[in-house]
């Protein structure tokens, strides 16, 4: 059975050496240092490799049971849940006024990323929750604050949010739900949403949907969806739960992964629902809880592909397998373990480098938004919302890509269920499709984000990597990170500037080199942070650090993706500049 470590050491690594956190002027931060972080760190691990992690097979196995309208998890799911909420767990960053401790997002987004890696269809009951609070939070008005808040912070009312219908996913405009409004404020929703993940469970003593609908007579499409919360049970006005709401599962979907948490069919059959914020802007509320949404799909993106690789490295140590070319290593054993290989040497180096910096690019964009939400730093909340379809989508597609790559260090044991390493794959494929599919993904980084307010954030973000750049050119040790970072960037800004110059005349020439530009912007992403580790990691060696191992080791993975993944930029870029002609030659009946 496959086991999990918190990576600690790494997590205090980029939030103090690299993120140097408590030196930052945003509120709550100068409280957290390394004996404070550190602590949280070894109860939050304990809890990942010790409660969470064990049931993460059970989930697998067992799935969500649907038995006269109510859905039961899997065993041993209750009684983590109540662990979880014990701990407070579910609070770190929520609004004290609410019972949150008031933690900042960075911290919350750390632990996060051990109880997803551990136990990814199980962490979603609260992750959900959390996003669903966030959109109350921010757009609800006093009443519903104190009506619904507190009893979401402790997860004693979990939370969802209803966006999919059978004939819409991503066009939301076309979808049917409707809103029909009450003569008490209220109104009646009725329609079926798909694919609403922790819509019905045995958890919670409540539900609160978060559900997008249309207002008869509001304007067509997009500009005519509201936001309405949908409660399971009607809350009395003492607080206490009254009548069950006319809202049901329908089934529970049969998915590939994430058996663990239970994705339902829900029908809403004249539900009482309350409009969240204004008439017509529900997108608006949404997207709320879908940024923050976004950043946590990344963080299980490459939270799977950290798991994944803590088991192939393992196995690729304790199987023995052939013999070394230049000279037997495990001279009185039949033969040699398989790390001794160059190519799962290579196959385990791509999987340590990326999710090293993948970890330091979701902890900088949580600082980010730590910076825009407490201090009102609106070029922190560009910058980020810049970042957010990079996060979402190369992560997640390279989080997918590095679960396989770890399963396939097993050989054939990694596609023989028992091993388990079938299920981070199984798992991991879900982040590339939900919370925005990763395509669409791509048409909001090229098409929208790149000229948000007139380019300001992307031109900012060039910026930030010229001024590393220059400040570090000559600092013994950096020109291997340098060097390969100048490179990228300029094929990042040779891209942007083939769309100004073909997208305008032809909008598929941009649309069409999409997808590759957000992988060639992740990548200067990931060299940006491996430039900045190396930093800290060189400063580190030069103040005497105690640990330099850790250190060397860090500044060799590096030095391995500068030298052999970042140069993939180059080759998004030229397939970028062949424009749109190669893509649309076929006519649709021609594929």
């Amino acid at each position: 059975m496959p086991s999990y470590t918190a990576p600690t050491k790494d997590m205090q690594f980029v939030l103090h050496d690299v993120l140097k956190i408590t030196e930052s002027d945003v509120p709550g931060y100068d409280d957290l240092d390394p004996s404070f972080t550190g602590a949280i760190f070894e109860e939050a691990g304990k809890i990942a490799s010790e409660v969470l992690q064990p049931l993460n097979v059970v989930g697998d196995t067992e799935g969500c049971v649907l038995e006269n309208g109510v859905v039961r998890t899997p065993t041993g799911f209750d009684a983590a849940f109540k662990i979880m909420k014990e701990g407070g767990w579910t609070a770190l960053d929520c609004d004290p006024d609410y019972g949150g401790q008031g933690m900042p997002y960075v911290l919350a987004t750390a632990v996060g990323e051990m109880f997803s890696a551990a136990n990814i269809a199980f962490n979603m009951y609260q992750g959900l929750t959390h996003g669903a609070y966030s959109a109350i939070h921010a757009h609800g008005t006093d009443a519903q604050k104190a009506t619904y808040l507190p009893k979401m912070v402790t997860c004693d009312w979990t939370g969802t949010m209803n966006l999919t219908e059978p004939h819409c996913g991503t066009d939301l405009g076309l979808m049917r739900t409707k809103a029909e409004p009450q003569g008490d404020g209220s109104y009646k929703v009725t329609g079926q949403k798909i694919f609403i993940s922790a819509g019905e469970h045995d958890l919670s003593d409540n539900i609160i949907h978060l559900v997008l609908a249309k207002i008869p007579g509001g304007p067509d499409g997009i500009k005519g969806v509201s936001l309405f919360i949908v409660p399971k049970f009607m809350v009395n006005e003492d607080g206490s739960l009254g009548d069950r709401n006319p809202v049901a599962v329908g089934k529970i979907e049969e998915k590939m992964g994430i058996h663990g948490n239970s994705t339902c069919v829900m029908n809403y059959d004249g539900a009482t629902g309350y409009l969240l914020g204004e008439e017509h802007k529900g997108m608006r509320a949404m997207f709320t809880m879908m940024n923050e949404a976004r950043l946590g799909v990344g963080l299980q993106g490459y939270a799977q592909a950290e798991v994944a690789y803590q088991n192939a490295v393992a196995y690729a140590n304790d199987r023995l397998q052939g013999r070394d070319v230049t000279g037997a290593k495990n001279p009185d054993g039949p033969a040699d373990p398989l790390i001794v290989h160059p190519d799962i040497r290579r196959n385990l180096m791509d999987q340590k480098s990326f999710v090293e910096a993948a970890r330091a690019l979701v902890f900088w964009g949580a600082s980010l938004i730590d910076r825009s939400h407490k201090l009102g730093d609106k070029d922190a909340d560009g910058l980020v919302s810049l970042m957010t379809p990079v996060i979402k989508g190369f992560l997640t597609d390279k989080g997918f890509e590095y679960a396989t790559a770890a399963q396939q260090v097993y050989g054939g044991h990694g596609y023989i269920e028992e091993w388990g390493m079938s299920q981070f794959a199984r798992d991991a494929r879900i982040t590339q499709i939900y919370e925005g599919a990763n395509g669409v993904q791509a048409l909001d980084l090229v098409g929208r984000k790149l000229a948000q307010d007139g380019g300001k954030h992307v031109m900012a973000f060039f910026e930030m990597v010229k001024t590393f750049c220059k400040e570090n050119a000559d600092v013994d040790g950096m020109a291997e990170f340098i060097e390969p970072l100048k490179k990228a960037s300029k094929d990042m800004q040779a891209a942007g500037m083939y769309f100004m110059q073909n997208g305008m005349k032809n909008p598929n020439n941009a649309l069409s080199g999409s997808y590759d530009f957000m992988h060639l912007m992740g990548h200067v992403c990931i060299g940006l942070m491996w430039g900045r580790m190396a930093k800290a990691s060189l400063e580190a060696l030069a103040n005497g650090s105690s640990d330099e191992a850790f250190h060397t080791t860090k500044l060799a993975t590096g030095r391995y993706y500068m030298a052999r993944q970042l140069p993939a930029t180059a080759m998004h870029l030229a397939r970028i500049e062949t424009g749109a002609d190669t893509v649309m030659a076929l006519e649709a009946a021609n594929f």
